[in-house]
């Protein structure tokens, strides 16, 4: 059946004031409808006016018209998604079933490591924002690609859809850019004195986060039902269904396939470094957008408690987008080289962020709303090199 409509949506967005996050188009009614009935209720509000969403969204509709573009079921989409998931099956089965030298082996797991990454950038990432199809059991089971692949479809809807997307860079909401104590990537967290050789050693930490991820991370925050300093709902019915299935499903193809084959020793080794490259991406990714120079990290006001900004405008100005004008980019990253696009319109299938880009940096440029980008994929990496060194280096705050 076909989503519903955004009646619902207002549930949550009643819990906001004049401006704050009215955005009626990507809130997605889904995720509206299990936050109010878990008892969700936004800790932090957002102030200033909506002019700026309300036109944008005007002219992204007038584009998707006048072009005749679907927002989703786009068949580039399913070609795509046939594309990467075949790539995995036969990396997969060359790796385990095949390879019977290291040298054979490990540029099969550096590759199945950059193809489990491109499934979660494309294919996961959409099916979860509900980007992927105007038919939720296809975006659900689009989204459940994650649990197959050693993370929680369940968690990472509250952990990125709910927090990240909500709260981006404000500190003590977002837990995406809280390392837990390894790092410092808010100027508004407090500094310890080894931070300042982060630029160097967060680089190979980035490579375990996948590890943390399979074996520990879903685990920590499902059992105790949190997430940092937010509340998580532990997954129950069918989501519960899903999660244990999912683990069961990663750790036999991780671990138990394998190990009918080869050593103990080989398994790990070769699951270390596809995981290591996974984590590697996935980090680095995820920094270009929204830990680098150009990035604000707003506190809210101490007389009112709210963020100054309107919901949209905060979007914009804490994501960073890089290499814009690269395909190859756009392809395999799953259109988050263009995350202030997705930031702005989530529901939006990636395929179409190139195009509306384009439209996103005119109205900014014409309402007065700084939008920032770096022109390759390089330069992002050199601003977040940048940013870690002045984070380890001063307390400071902006």
């Amino acid at each position: 059946m076909r989503q519903p409509g955004h009646a619902l949506d207002h549930d949550l967005e009643s819990n906001y004031d004049d401006g704050a996050m009215t955005n009626t188009h990507e809130i997605q009614s889904q995720d509206a409808v299990q936050a109010v009935s878990t008892g969700y209720q936004p800790s932090l509000k957002f102030a200033g006016s909506s002019d700026f969403q309300i036109e944008l969204r005007r002219r992204i509709d007038e584009f998707f018209r006048s072009t005749g573009r679907r927002e989703r079921d786009c068949p580039q989409m399913y070609l795509k998604t046939a594309i990467l998931i075949a790539s995995f099956a036969a990396l997969y089965a060359l790796l385990v079933f095949i390879a019977e030298t290291w040298w054979q082996a490990l540029p099969l797991a550096i590759a199945l490591g950059l193809v489990t990454a491109a499934i979660g950038f494309n294919v996961q990432h959409d099916g979860s924002h509900h980007a992927y199809s105007n038919y939720d059991w296809v975006n659900k089971i689009m989204a459940m690609t994650l649990d197959v692949l050693g993370g929680s479809s369940h968690h990472w809807h509250w952990k990125h859809i709910i927090y990240h997307h909500t709260y981006v860079n404000i500190t003590g909401q977002d837990t995406d850019i809280d390392l837990g104590g390894l790092g410092r990537l808010s100027p508004h967290r407090r500094r310890l004195w080894f931070y300042r050789w982060q630029q160097y050693y967060l680089w190979p930490l980035y490579g375990f986060m996948a590890i943390n991820w399979h074996l520990v991370g879903d685990f920590r925050d499902v059992i105790p039902g949190r997430i940092g300093e937010h509340r998580l709902p532990r997954p129950r019915g069918w989501d519960l269904v899903v999660f244990v299935i999912g683990k069961v499903s990663f750790f036999a193809l991780a671990f138990g396939i394998p190990l009918l084959f080869h050593p103990v020793w080989v398994v790990v080794s070769f699951y270390a470094a596809a995981a290591m490259v996974l984590g590697l991406v996935l980090s680095v990714v995820f920094q270009l957008a929204h830990c680098v120079e150009e990035a604000e990290f707003p506190l809210p006001r101490r007389d009112t408690g709210r963020i100054e900004n309107a919901w949209a405008i905060h979007q914009v100005e804490t994501t960073v987008d890089f290499a814009r004008h690269s395909r190859v980019a756009a392809w395999l990253l799953g259109g988050l080289n263009f995350q202030i696009e997705h930031h702005l319109f989530p529901r939006i299938c990636h395929v179409h962020y190139p195009a509306i880009s384009k439209l996103v940096e005119e109205t900014c440029r014409e309402l007065g709303v700084k939008y920032s980008e770096h022109k390759t994929f390089w330069s992002g990496i050199a601003s977040h090199f940048r940013w870690l060194r002045r984070m380890g280096m001063a307390e400071e705050s902006r």
